[in-house]
């Protein structure tokens, strides 16, 4: 029987306001014409205007959820987001291991937009010993990448260190979100900094000077994996994702108290 669309799997959080996690993931894959399956990793409590707690699943729940998909489906691409624990983390690792998993993003999420931290420095350690040898691209933001690479980001040369450093602890191919970094200028830009090969490539979009930045981080992880899945080139993929998550942001809905979602 042929596929008839590429099917993406995220495994993340849920977000119950819909903003962000696995809901903005399904979403951002429907959009590019793929097939979303989602396995959840800790169920938050959370709006617009922060996350007020959450209750994770185990990793034998977790693992539970993924296999009868993987069992079953031609996984075109998996994209991970909120991990909140070792086990989990190792879980995970392990099943895109034993099933040969491909076109695998991670986006290591660490702190939500309103600060709280998601998860603790010894799960941040196992991700970064088990997935980013896996991953086909990390993608963290500023004050992700400042804690992955424990040092300070204040302009383009410390972006260059911080992929170096991230390069060196074993990930293959890295994207720093630069959307944290001050626009500078008339014709202010949000610039994307893409490491493949120690080669960078930036990104530029306009700056959307808004609050409506709910969930950005998961939808443009999400919009590269379902790139891949379709066969697009990992600068391809980045471009394309992007582009969408700034119209989102542009067309944002305004909905709630706090930071908007975005437009999916």
């Amino acid at each position: 029987m042929t596929q008839s669309q590429p099917i993406c799997l995220t495994v993340a959080g849920l977000d119950p306001s819909g903003g962000a996690g696995i809901v903005a993931d399904i979403r951002t894959f429907s959009r590019f014409g793929c097939f979303a399956a989602a396995a959840v990793t800790s169920l938050t409590f959370q709006n617009t205007t922060g996350v007020f707690g959450a209750v994770h699943q185990t990793a034998d729940a977790v693992r539970r959820q993924i296999e009868p998909v993987v069992d079953d489906y031609d996984v075109a691409a998996v994209k991970t987001g909120m991990l909140p624990t070792r086990e989990i983390i190792e879980t995970v690792a392990a099943i895109i291991r034993e099933r040969h998993l491909k076109n695998v993003v991670v986006d290591p999420v660490v702190r939500s937009t309103s600060g709280y931290d998601l998860i603790d420095d010894a799960a941040l350690e196992a991700l970064i010993e088990n997935l980013f040898r896996l991953a086909d691209v990390i993608t963290p933001n500023l004050p992700e990448a400042e804690r992955i690479a424990q040092m300070k980001i204040a302009s383009e040369d410390d972006i260059f260190a911080a992929a170096e450093k991230m390069r060196a602890l074993g990930a293959r191919n890295v994207l720093i979100k630069g959307g944290h970094l001050k626009a500078k200028g008339k014709s202010k830009k949000a610039k994307d900094f893409l490491f493949v090969n120690g080669e960078m490539t930036v990104f530029e979009a306009e700056f959307v000077d808004t609050t409506a930045t709910h969930g950005t981080g998961c939808t443009l992880a999400a919009a590269i994996a379902a790139n891949l899945a379709l066969g697009k080139d990992l600068a391809d993929a980045v471009r394309i994702a992007k582009d969408f998550v700034t119209d989102a942001i542009r067309t944002a809905p305004n909905l709630g108290k706090g930071n908007s979602p975005i437009n999916i």
